[in-house]
C-alpha cells in the first residue's frame, strides 16, 4: 500500500514562475499531474490583493502550493494567507503546502492562520536560497563583481531551491507529510565572504563581498525601486537566529541536502554570471 495521493485534479501552484514554484510545477508535470499556474499573467489569473481572483484559481483543484509575495513577514500576509486558506477549504481544496521562512515571527503567524482553516497542511520553512545569487536579488551584484550587503560577518546555511521543490512535491503528493513542519537548510554555514570565494572559484572571476550599513542598503533599495522592507529580512541572518544547519531535507526525503559548491559550479556552467 502506498501513501501517495491518487488525485488527478489540478494542483494550483501560486507563483509558478518563481524560484520554487517553477521547479515544483516542472516536477508535478513530470509525475503526470496537471498544474494550474497561479499568477497575475496566468491563464486563470491569481492576485493576492484581489480576492475575486481566488475562486476561479481554486475551483476543481485538488491541492495548492502557497507562496506569498513579497514575504510572509510583511504586513497583511497573515490575514491574506488565512483568508486564502478559508476560501480554499470552501472550494474543497484541503491539501495546502505553505512556503515559509525560518525564524520569522510574522511567517509563523501566517502559518497559524492557514492551519486554522482546517486544511490538511504542510509547512516548509526554508533558509535563504542559493538561487538568490542567480535568479533574483543578488544576480546583478554577482555579475558586477561585488556583493555590497548589510550582513557583516554573519553566516547562513543557504538551501538549494531544488531541495525545497523536492520537499514541496513530496508534501503535495504523499499523505505522510500532512501535519508536518519541515525546516530546510543546506549542509553547512557560509558567510558572505565564503559565498564570494565560492562564486569566484566557480566563475573564474573575482567577486568580492563588501559589508555596508543597513541605512546605505535601504537607500540602494529605494534607488532600485524595491521595497525598503527587504532590508529588514537581513536581520534573520545578522542576529544569528538561523546560524545552524537543520535537517528537514533528510527528514522529508531520506537524503542529504545539496551543497552550495555543487550549485555554484552547475550554475556557472549556464553562463548566467558572465559579465
Amino acid at each position: 500500500m502506498t501513501n501517495r495521493t491518487r488525485n488527478t485534479a489540478p494542483v494550483l501552484v501560486i507563483g509558478a514562475t518563481g524560484k520554487t514554484g517553477r521547479r515544483v510545477a516542472e516536477r508535478l508535470h513530470g509525475l503526470g499531474l496537471t498544474v494550474r499556474p497561479g499568477s497575475r499573467r496566468s491563464g486563470v489569473p491569481f492576485v493576492w490583493e484581489d480576492e475575486s481572483t481566488w475562486g476561479a484559481a481554486l475551483s476543481g483543484a485538488g491541492a495548492a502550493y502557497v507562496t506569498y509575495y513579497p514575504d510572509l513577514g510583511f504586513p497583511g500576509a497573515r490575514e491574506a494567507v488565512g483568508r486564502f486558506a478559508e476560501v480554499a477549504v470552501e472550494h474543497g481544496v484541503r491539501r495546502l503546502v505553505l512556503l515559509s521562512g525560518r525564524g520569522e515571527e510574522g511567517a509563523v503567524a501566517a502559518e497559524d492562520a492557514l492551519k486554522a482553516s482546517g486544511c490538511a497542511w504542510t509547512v516548509v520553512r526554508a533558509s535563504w536560497f542559493d538561487q538568490n545569487f542567480s535568479e533574483s536579488f543578488f544576480l546583478d551584484p554577482v555579475r558586477a563583481g561585488e556583493l555590497a550587503l548589510p550582513t557583516g560577518d554573519a553566516v547562513e546555511p543557504f538551501v538549494d531551491a531544488d531541495d525545497i521543490a523536492d520537499v514541496v512535491v513530496a508534501a503535495l503528493t504523499d499523505d505522510r507529510h500532512v501535519g508536518r513542519t519541515y525546516e530546510l537548510s543546506g549542509p553547512r554555514l557560509l558567510s558572505f565572504t565564503d559565498i564570494a570565494r565560492e562564486l569566484s572559484a566557480a566563475t573564474g572571476r573575482t567577486i568580492t563581498y563588501t559589508p555596508v550599513s543597513a541605512d546605505d542598503y535601504r537607500a540602494a533599495l529605494r534607488e532600485a525601486g524595491e521595497p525598503e522592507e527587504f532590508a529588514d529580512l537581513f536581520t534573520l541572518i545578522v542576529d544569528g537566529r538561523n546560524a545552524r544547519p537543520v535537517h528537514g531535507v533528510r527528514e522529508a526525503l531520506g537524503r542529504e541536502p545539496r551543497d552550495f559548491t555543487d550549485y555554484a559550479v552547475k550554475t556557472a556552467a549556464t553562463g548566467v554570471w558572465d559579465d
